[in-house]
């Protein structure tokens, strides 16, 4: 039986496979570039939306509250470090990248920019960024799936998992196949509306209609959790009380966006570089405010509902279960939509930037070298398919083994930053940097993190800060004891460089 809450629901999802129809019958997908980068004529405007909603997956509205209300106020370093990470990486990065990304043959895929920009026919680092890429993005689709999932599942208790996984994949890849990137990204746009305005409602009303206890927040909580283990959790009234390793591992999660694929290739997909600023403006302002509001989130529902979600391990529902108390059904229908919006904008990205590894890295430069343009975007979609499917797999296996795999998420975005943070950086600001020292960073950098995570990991230092400094230092001493680059990567350097390149 529909209610209201089940109805406005569904009205969203319609409404997204639509978008992506209408991208697939105007004819603005001709080639690979108009579907992977949308032809580089993203506004503003969307490309900060896009590019902050692709950011912030599921676990804005799940993960960061619920990590809040059952470990402490420790945990909103991690959104501190993130909302600085992307005001960095925007001011920092954005604008050269997009000039950096034409300059070197027009990239598309981040490997690919990193081939061209030594204008080296050794195709090894591009190859093994695909192949990163492609295992990676596949696992943190399943993830996306398997949140997907159970909002599907607690919206309609009466629905088989596996059913609710169907319907949910099924909406993804349904407009990410037909329309591409531009159908992502305005997509993306609407759903990082919906998020903001989600998080944003929650305290709000709150503030307005309640008057929680705040002698709670004081309080050392203990119980046991869904696994049987006891739990311990002593909140403090001040961020200040946190230990140093939640200081410094929060903020080293900010390092992760420079080696952010899916983020920043929203970077290389504006129509302008001048266009840059206005975009950055966007995505600083939504981002502190979506941010800020998951912590408030958190710290009401430590007054209000603490009792009820955390001896049962349901931690991670505090929002739909503030959005079910404080909100009449169809107002929480679209709230919950926005859990749904944050799963669905984050996967589309990672399923279009695998598929675009995997046709522009892989199968035109290595398999099929006279692929024509309809081929490429044809073989593009079909990858988009496969991707899919091996996602959906791994987000429905069980056992130990289906969930070592679905672990490894929690680590994607270490192995990510720690690679490739550095050597974006590096390829964009030092004019003797060479493909020697960017094998080696990317090697090392990734090296170190998973070391740290397996060996060190004890110490409770995010495993992403030892690896982006260790892959930033090989990468520079790779680089000052090996050739210098020739004369005309120096002058793409210097022409990428230039104030008025593409405007």
């Amino acid at each position: 039986m529909f209610n209201a809450e089940v109805l406005v629901f569904i009205i969203y999802f319609v409404a997204l496979f639509f978008v992506g129809l209408i991208f697939f019958f105007n004819g603005s997908n001709r080639n690979g570039e108009d579907y992977f980068l949308g032809g580089r004529s993203m506004g503003p405007w969307v490309t900060a939306m896009s590019a902050q909603a692709s950011d912030m997956s599921a676990w804005l509205l799940m993960g960061l509250p619920g990590s809040i209300l059952a470990f402490g106020f420790g945990q909103m370093w991690i959104g501190i470090g993130l909302a600085l990470g992307t005001a960095a990486n925007w001011i920092i990065c954005a604008a050269r990248l997009r000039k950096f990304s034409k300059a070197a043959g027009d990239a598309i895929t981040l490997p690919q920019y990193l081939t061209n920009r030594f204008m080296s026919s050794n195709k090894t680092l591009q190859i093994i960024c695909a192949v990163i890429f492609l295992i990676a993005f596949t696992v943190y689709v399943a993830s996306a799936f398997v949140a997907g999932t159970s909002v599907f599942t607690m919206l309609f208790p009466n629905m088989q998992e596996q059913t609710a996984r169907i319907i949910f994949a099924l909406i993804i890849v349904g407009y990410t196949f037909l329309g591409g990137f531009k159908a992502v990204c305005w997509t993306d746009f609407f759903q990082g509306i919906l998020m903001l305005i989600a998080l944003l409602a929650i305290p709000i009303i709150v503030m307005a209609t309640q008057n929680p206890d705040t002698s709670l927040l004081a309080n050392v909580y203990t119980y046991t959790d869904v696994g049987g283990a006891q739990v311990t959790c002593e909140f403090g009234t001040s961020l200040f009380s946190s230990s140093w390793q939640d200081v410094v591992s929060g903020l080293a999660w900010g390092l992760g966006y420079f080696g952010m694929p899916h983020i920043i290739i929203r970077f290389m997909s504006i129509e302008k570089p001048s266009m840059i600023k206005k975009s950055a403006i966007v995505a600083i302002i939504w981002v502190v405010l979506s941010l800020g509001a998951a912590c408030l989130v958190a710290y009401f529902a430590r007054m209000i509902v603490a009792d009820e979600l955390l001896p049962v391990g349901a931690q991670k529902t505090v929002f739909i279960v503030m959005a079910r108390r404080f909100f009449p059904p169809a107002i929480a229908g679209l709230l919950l939509a926005a859990i749904m919006a944050a799963s669905v904008s984050t996967a589309d990205s990672q399923l279009l930037v695998a598929s675009s590894s995997f046709t522009a890295d892989i199968y035109k430069p290595l398999i099929r070298k006279s692929a024509g343009d309809r081929e490429v975007l044809w073989v593009g979609r079909i990858a988009v398919i496969a991707v899919a499917v091996v996602a959906y797999f791994i987000a429905s296996s069980k056992g130990a083994g289906a969930q070592a795999i679905m672990n490894l998420v929690e680590n994607a975005w270490g192995i990510f930053g720690a690679a490739f943070g550095p050597v974006v950086i590096l390829s964009l600001f030092w004019k003797r940097f060479n493909y020697p020292g960017a094998c080696a960073g990317v090697i090392a950098g990734a090296a170190v993190d998973v070391i740290w995570l397996f060996c060190l990991s004890g110490t409770g230092v995010y495993e992403l800060l030892p690896g982006f400094i260790a892959g930033f230092i090989v990468a520079v001493i790779v680089t000052l004891v090996t050739k210098e680059p020739g004369k005309e990567v120096a002058e793409l350097f210097e022409r990428a460089s230039s104030k008025d390149f593409d405007e």
